[in-house]
């Protein structure tokens, strides 16, 4: 089968599972606090009990080492963000929430995780390594579709559980359309197990970046929607904001593709896409429309960017390792993630407002950029024992 129709395929797996499975929360923030379901505190626990998922989930991926591991977790990711979507139209209240939500996250995580190891080598030998950077575009595109939906059950006046319902039938046609057309994990075995594994050069500099990382977009990506809202006293122009946030992701997928592939220049390219989402971090603080504006650019452009960058870094200190190191920096981003909504609802619970955590968040993008600029040529990385061990198993 042709490299570009796999590669096509995970483009829209990856459009499902993060933009539908993994991300879907954010537009539908401002209807279930406003149902009553939960309230800011408690929506910023079901946040983290996502990115609980997302971590643990990125743990296990790292140990699939079998064909049939990674295509177990890879379909069972897909088919689970799936149904959990479709369960979320029966869910009320914090704890179903909590429980759903964890689970999408779960298989989130599996399937970004197998995608990134199956579809990078598929594309670097095919000698299409910019459409192998596209793919991650496809969690872009799910956001704005998201966005979209949003914005349609807003004008028409429908509820949060319509719009679960929405986003579960857009989730099936997505996974029945692609999950056959996927790239076979035997493909993604045989080029893991090609070369031995030397120590990792700048691999825990890059985990540590990573999480900073997280911390510092999640606050922002999950908790948009609601300060668009509350901004806009519930009109319908907030709706606009998560799908031009997920129209910007997608764009500055495209941007980044299209530089020249030198390996000394991916890390100014990640120190610039961090310090720009720190800027649209503190853009938000301004507390007006046009903050929220800056903030869906600054933030929203880079936001899949640096994805890219950080797994095209890791390659580059590691090509023998792909699925492996895209394990341990997913798990190390997840990290960062779950430590974001804890903070925001800290932040919400003594401060009654987002302020503070926006200003902790703003402060690691910048400290994370600060280290993006430094060689990696200082010894081994913080996790090399770590991948030395699993290299053995």
């Amino acid at each position: 089968m042709s490299p570009l129709i796999r590669l096509s395929a995970c483009f829209v797996a990856l459009m499902m599972a993060m933009g539908i499975g993994r991300f879907a929360l954010t537009p539908q923030m401002p209807h279930l606090l406003s149902e009553g379901q939960f309230d800011l505190t408690a929506a910023g626990l079901i946040a983290a009990a996502n990115y609980l998922g997302y971590l643990l989930g990125a743990v296990d991926a790292m140990f699939a080492h079998r064909a049939q591991q990674v295509q177990r977790r890879l379909h069972g990711g897909l088919w689970l963000c799936v149904l959990l979507t479709l369960a979320s139209f029966w869910a009320n209240g914090f704890w179903a929430h909590l429980l759903l939500r964890f689970g999408t996250g779960v298989a989130s995580a599996w399937v970004l995780v197998m995608i990134t190891a199956l579809s990078q080598p598929l594309a670097v030998a095919a000698g299409r390594p910019r459409l192998g950077a596209l793919v991650f575009a496809g969690p872009g595109l799910g956001i704005f579709l998201t966005g979209l939906l949003a914005l349609v059950s807003h004008l028409l006046n429908q509820t949060s559980a319509t719009l679960w319902l929405i986003y579960a039938a857009a989730a099936l046609v997505m996974m029945l359309g692609v999950w056959r057309l996927l790239p076979p994990p035997a493909a993604a075995k045989a080029i893991d197990a090609a070369a031995g594994s030397p120590a990792n050069r700048g691999i825990g500099r890059l985990a540590l970046i990573y999480a900073l990382y997280g911390v510092g977009y999640i606050i922002p990506a999950t908790f948009l929607s609601q300060m668009a809202n509350a901004q806009f006293h519930g009109q319908w122009q907030a709706d606009l904001f998560w799908p031009c946030f997920g129209l910007g992701a997608a764009i500055g997928v495209l941007l980044v593709s299209l530089r020249r592939h030198e390996p000394h220049t991916t890390r100014h390219w990640l120190m610039a896409t961090l310090w720009l989402q720190a800027a649209g971090v503190f853009a938000c603080l301004l507390g007006s429309g046009w903050g929220l504006a800056l903030g869906v650019i600054f933030c929203g452009t880079p936001f899949l960017a640096c994805m890219q960058l950080v797994m095209q870094r890791s390659r580059e200190l590691a090509p023998h390792a792909t699925q492996r190191n895209a394990g341990m920096l997913t798990a190390c981003f997840a990290v960062g993630q779950l430590s974001g909504p804890l903070l925001a609802a800290l932040s919400s619970h003594f401060s009654g407002g987002l302020q503070p955590a926006l200003v902790i968040a703003g402060s690691g993008l910048l400290i994370a950029g600060a280290l993006a600029m430094q060689s990696t040529a200082t010894g081994p990385a913080l996790c090399a024992n770590g991948d030395a061990t699993t290299a053995r198993r």
